[in-house]
């Protein structure tokens, strides 16, 4: 059984998929705290669900891109074989990760978004660093940045690990450091990475959930 907070279909807001249709999965329970989080709501409870409960559920929906995210999805054992399910089925998948949890056992054919925990989350230090050797070629990495300390920080990351040429997306902090405040950081800097914006939010605002 999974704990599920919510099922849903949704405008896709973040990653080289932004404005995509897309079902989530959002599973309960996390194992970090980042200071910033925007869904402290999955921190606790769901309803308790059945594989084939959530697939029934994805598929009454009728969209090919589903994401299972959190939370930290991959703090729940039983979701490596949700996602391995998803694939078998037909479904794009997506995995919103913290980068806190070896991702070796996700099946390979689901994409991986992985977040690279910056200073201001408060929880850099549970980055697992293996996981960007285990990266495939479709999957992205996620930076979220809330000051130039974060900005500075996660160029150091990406010259230390030879990331460039990966797909990097650096995420600002909603209410913290400004799109154009960002923008202008790395085209100053030329930085080999992909500005990205919380689609979901400028659509419905940033305490709405379920979308």
């Amino acid at each position: 059984m999974l704990r599920v907070t919510e099922i849903f279909h949704s405008i896709q807001g973040e990653s080289t998929h932004a404005g995509r249709p897309c079902v989530f999965v959002r599973l309960a329970g996390c194992n970090l705290r980042c200071r910033w989080c925007d869904s402290e709501y999955t921190f606790t409870g769901g309803e308790k669900l059945s594989i084939d409960d959530v697939i029934e559920r994805v598929k009454s929906y009728g969209c090919e891109l589903v994401e299972v995210t959190g939370g930290e999805p991959l703090a729940q054992k039983e979701a490596f074989d949700l996602i391995a399910r998803l694939c078998d089925d037909g479904f794009e998948v997506l995995i919103e990760t913290s980068g806190s949890i070896d991702i070796e056992p996700v099946d390979r054919r689901a994409k991986i978004i992985l977040d690279v925990k910056c200073p201001g989350s408060g929880e850099a230090e549970k980055n697992y660093w293996p996981n960007l050797e285990n990266l495939k070629p479709h999957d992205e990495i996620k930076f979220v940045i809330a000051d130039r300390a974060d900005y500075e920080w996660a160029r150091r990351v990406i010259a230390q690990h030879n990331l460039a040429g990966r797909t990097i997306l650096f995420s600002p902090v909603w209410g913290e450091i400004d799109l154009k405040s960002l923008a202008e950081m790395m085209l100053a800097d030329r930085v080999p990475a992909r500005l990205q914006t919380q689609l979901h939010k400028h659509i419905w605002g940033a305490d709405v959930k379920g979308v």
